[in-house]
């Protein structure tokens, strides 16, 4: 290949690359999808080398006016070209705009090296990304607030280490599962902020030999501004790390909000049906009904998580400045970032379609001795010591299961026999509706607090936040 228009490098060598060289060289089958930012940015280049005096006005009216006829097409015919022979995205379209340009469309390299290239495109295309997962994320947590709204007055079991705790309303619950959405979402905004700057005018690795005004370019380009460092702008893809550290532990609360459903789902909870629509049947037993898509949110996490984990090994022995192996950076991000954004969508539609069945839910918040803390809590009040209360409710809850009832069944004699300060007020404190009220502090779940999140997590939603 020679010298041959298919390679951005071929003048040094006096043959051909190997058929399995460029098996593993080439990578335009998966870095098709920079191209529209590669356009992007060979646009904001020309403006540049037009400020620096290094093409004319003339020059750069043209070069804009092909690179968009080139976005254009690339609209009209979104594949990746099967026949073009060129090694990368960022050789196709230099390709394109020799061919419709002539020499003018050689002129556009002119102090750019494709490490920077291709660090620009990657910050873009990233940055895009983002914005499109935080918006997947969003109409998660409103999924999440309209089934809040919903619930609003339903209790609902409230375990630790799987066993049932205390109650608490099952709005509560949801708005749980928001707030954790909520540190992805800021995440994301982090390393979006993080990545915001503008690699162009590092060149290789040394910066480039033009005059150009980096501030005005990363402007152009919608950055902060430009990269400090050269040889740190074309090495650096900690904007990729951190993305996929962000997408893997959005895709850890998915999984563990689809164990969740899945298990109150299951015959033995009982406490949630899916919809049909994310759920499928079994080919042999008809009566089955799948948890499938909460099971897909619970799969799908190694695969993001693993895109991570591959791409830190990659990283970890690389020297300054830039390598090819960093070429392995794409497949997992676009791969993690794909599947993050069918997770997140469908995530949004389970819970939105869920049907609690609210008699099974307060019949399991009443259950499994529930009220046992705030019977201690009871007795604190009355002047016993918590360590105390603690015992004596813990023998309370020994002797209600001995006879099998709850702890409200046990008579007044029973109780005080345990613990003497318990009146009969004891029997108000003990209701579920009482147990949860008395969470009366901001996070708690009493309802009028639950009340106020709800409203308060609207608000940053309308906003933006």
């Amino acid at each position: 290949m020679s010298g041959s228009a298919h390679s951005l490098w071929g003048g040094r060598f006096a043959g051909g690359p190997d058929v399995v060289f460029r098996a593993i060289n080439d990578s335009l089958s998966f870095d098709w999808r920079l191209v529209r930012q590669d356009i992007r940015g060979s646009k904001a280049w020309a403006v540049a080398l037009g400020r620096a005096g290094v093409l004319t006005a003339d020059e750069v009216g043209r070069l804009e006016r092909a690179l968009a006829d080139l976005d254009e097409e690339v609209a009209r015919s979104p594949a990746a070209p099967s026949d073009s022979g060129a090694e990368d995205v960022h050789t196709w379209v230099e390709q394109r705009l020799v061919a419709m340009l002539g020499a003018l469309g050689k002129k556009l390299h002119t102090g750019r090296s494709r490490n920077d290239q291709v660090a620009t495109d990657l910050r873009l295309w990233v940055r895009d990304s983002i914005d499109e997962r935080v918006e997947e994320i969003r109409a998660l947590q409103r999924a999440f607030v309209a089934l809040a709204e919903r619930e609003i007055d339903t209790p609902f079991p409230g375990y630790t280490h799987l066993q049932r705790a205390q109650p608490v309303l099952l709005a509560h619950w949801a708005l749980a599962h928001a707030e954790s959405f909520d540190r992805d979402a800021g995440r994301f905004g982090d390393a979006r902020r993080r990545g915001n700057l503008c690699p162009l005018g590092s060149a290789a690795l040394a910066g480039t030999a033009y005059p150009i005004d980096r501030e005005t370019l990363a402007g152009d380009l919608g950055f902060d501004g430009p990269t400090a460092n050269s040889m740190d702008a074309v090495a650096d893809r900690d904007f990729v790390a951190e993305t996929l550290a962000a997408a893997a532990l959005c895709a850890v609360h998915l999984s563990r909000l689809g164990e969740e459903l899945i298990l109150y789902s299951s015959g033995e909870f009982g406490l949630v049906e899916m919809d049909d629509a994310v759920t499928s049947g079994s080919s042999i037993m008809p009566q089955k009904k799948n948890p499938d898509g909460c099971e897909l949110l619970r799969g799908k996490a190694g695969r993001i998580i693993g895109a991570q984990a591959g791409f830190l090994a990659t990283l970890k022995g690389l020297p300054f400045a830039y390598n090819k192996d960093l070429q392995e950076d794409k497949e997992p991000l676009f791969d993690a970032m794909d599947q993050l954004s069918l997770c997140l969508r469908l995530a949004e539609r389970v819970v939105a379609g869920c049907r609690f069945d609210r008699d099974r839910c307060r019949a399991a918040a009443a259950g499994g001795f529930a009220n046992a803390t705030e019977l201690a809590d009871y007795l604190v009040e009355k002047g016993v010591p918590f360590r105390d209360a603690h015992e004596q409710t813990g023998r309370i809850v020994r002797e209600a299961i001995s006879r099998g009832c709850p702890l409200e069944d046990l008579p007044i004699g029973v109780i005080r026999g345990h613990a003497p300060a318990a009146g009969e007020d004891a029997y108000a404190r003990l209701t579920l509706d009482a147990t949860i009220g008395k969470r009366d502090v901001p996070g708690g779940t009493a309802r009028a607090r639950v009340r106020r999140a709800i409203d308060a997590f609207r608000e940053r939603l309308d906003a933006g936040r």
